[in-house]
């Protein structure tokens, strides 16, 4: 550990460490893992719930009188109502980890009277560790990060997620994906958004949207890119979104490019916007339904 850094973010880095150590171990023989099922397509396994434990513990002992705020266990430990809140994925990317696709990581941020002050996001397949400090930069495995400087969307790479869960509007986010896929060089879903976010700000991509997505998804990610110069807000290009399960990121001109795709998708739109985006919907149904061999309406 670095005495350069926060003593606060040290402690975040052993803990991140100590879980990327048991998965890392889990990773080497994958088809014993015990895995169970919280909703359909949503996968939950022992090594989530050693990882998250290992965390808890450590950060816990250094700081008894702080609040958990973790992905499997909830509110559930530490002294809840503290200033001093550490909000946990103990293993993003559950469903690439049981497949072995070595896309995942482990997200650790520290809110202070709701405000994202530390952050830390590990990926240990790579031993890859982006850290953050409020006003302090952003950082992987010590390098200082920026975001990418491209201006034109035309030219940039994107990273989103899909929706996966029963009652998702699937069809409002493939015309979503329609339209930024015609506006990019590319559109990318490495399944992991805590690390799609320290992908922006790293540069390796230029922006990042999702909608479905949790607290413990995006508040360490949305710190990384904040401190690596980037935006971070809602559909609307809002700075609100730890808790409304919206999340676009990116560098500011390539951010304030993509606000206006994702706008009329987003919760906070206009009631005139969300009827834009039903007409394109039914207009769509009752193309399918009049095409050759298609079923009556």
């Amino acid at each position: 550990m670095s005495s350069n850094l926060h003593p606060m973010l040290n402690v975040a880095i052993k803990a991140a460490r100590a879980a990327g150590s048991i998965i890392n171990r889990a990773a080497l023989d994958v088809e014993s893992v015990r895995i169970s099922q919280k909703q359909v397509n949503d996968f939950v396994t022992e090594v989530d719930h050693a990882s998250e434990q290992a965390i808890i513990d450590i950060l816990l002992t250094a700081y008894p009188d702080h609040a958990i705020w973790a992905e499997e266990s909830g509110k559930t430990q530490g002294r809840q109502g503290s200033d001093h809140v550490w909000i946990i994925d103990p293993l993003d990317g559950t469903t690439n980890f049981i497949h072995g696709f070595p896309v995942y990581c482990v997200s650790i941020a520290l809110a202070v009277r709701g405000k994202v002050e530390q952050a830390v996001v590990y990926d240990p397949s790579r031993n890859d560790l982006f850290s953050a400090t409020r006003g302090r930069g952003a950082t992987l495995n010590d390098r200082r990060l920026r975001v990418s400087k491209r201006t034109d969307l035309h030219q940039c790479l994107v990273s989103t997620g899909f929706p996966y869960r029963k009652g998702d509007p699937i069809e409002d986010y493939l015309r979503l994906m329609g339209e930024v896929m015609q506006r990019t060089a590319g559109l990318r879903r490495p399944g992991a958004a805590a690390l799609d976010l320290a992908y922006v700000a790293a540069g390796f991509t230029d922006a990042f949207f999702e909608l479905g997505l949790a607290p413990w998804d995006v508040a360490a990610g949305s710190l990384l890119v904040q401190e690596a110069g980037g935006l971070v807000g809602n559909f609307t290009g809002e700075a609100d979104f730890l808790e409304q399960r919206e999340c676009l990121a990116g560098n500011p001109r390539i951010y304030a490019q993509m606000v206006p795709l994702l706008h009329s998708y987003s919760k906070f739109a206009s009631a005139g916007e969300k009827a834009q985006v039903r007409g394109a919907r039914e207009r769509v149904t009752l193309t399918q339904g009049s095409e050759p061999g298609a079923a009556p309406l």
